[in-house]
């Protein structure tokens, strides 16, 4: 593939407010195209958003806001028999729907993660208590990755759906009402972001976010030297992303 030019999604976003260009950017490189589908956690239109994106497009690469250890277990929630898979949310629904094998997780925690948190806590000078709580929410998002890395070895060996996070719930309405979807989402967003503008995040959580977002774009311009990528990430992290993605160029 040499570039995924136009954006074949296009000609539904005038009658599919879940298509929203807010929630979908893309990064043109020279090898090829970076497509960031920002996502609202379990929530049904960023999982028709993600569909409907990989339905449209075939990228060489899927790029998924998870840690390489989360990957196995998002994958087997993905061989479901529903159309999406009853767990995994978004990022299992994107496995499902890629018309590509190779699918990898760029989040922390990771070896290469870890360089990159430990750069951000230079830069910021950081304090031993920010250091200490920095450590202790790495450890806590290790045990999850670890447990997630167990859940899928024990569901590859029996016939089993195991879930380490019940499904999200959202009062969206019928499956088929993408007006009642797009404006839950984007109220939900909206407060999210009102809350950031509002509140000023603790120096640990900031640091951390921070090394994330530089670690993932990274991770996708490295990705998108080999051929076109999808990446499903948090709307969040969307614009930050992107921004790194293109001053990189």
């Amino acid at each position: 593939m040499s570039g995924i030019t136009p954006d074949p999604w296009h000609d539904r976003v005038v009658t599919d407010p879940r298509l929203s260009g807010a929630s979908i950017e893309r990064v043109d490189g020279e090898a090829g195209t970076v497509v960031l589908v920002g996502v609202l956690h379990d929530h049904p239109a960023s999982t028709y958003r993600v569909r409907t994106v990989l339905d449209a497009v075939a990228p060489d690469v899927l790029a998924l806001e998870l840690p390489p250890l989360a990957v196995p277990l998002a994958a087997h929630h993905a061989a479901d028999d529903l159309t999406p898979p009853a767990l995994g949310g978004e990022m299992s629904a994107a496995i499902q729907a890629a018309d590509t094998e190779r699918v990898v997780g760029i989040d922390g925690p990771s070896i290469g993660f870890l360089g990159y948190l430990a750069a951000e806590l230079y830069a910021e000078r950081a304090s031993l208590a920010t250091v200490r709580r920095t450590a202790a929410a790495l450890r806590s998002v290790t045990s999850t990755a670890v447990t997630r890395r167990a859940a899928a070895a024990v569901a590859a060996l029996t016939t089993l759906q195991v879930a380490v996070d019940g499904p999200t719930a959202y009062d969206t309405g019928r499956r088929d009402d993408p007006e009642r979807q797009a404006a839950e989402e984007r109220r939900r967003i909206e407060t999210a972001e009102s809350m950031l503008r509002v509140f000023t995040p603790p120096p640990a959580a900031a640091i951390k976010r921070t090394a994330r977002e530089r670690y993932m774009a990274d991770r996708l311009a490295t990705l998108g030297r080999t051929g076109d990528v999808v990446a499903v990430v948090g709307r969040a992290h969307l614009g930050e992303i992107a921004g790194h993605l293109r001053d990189g160029e």
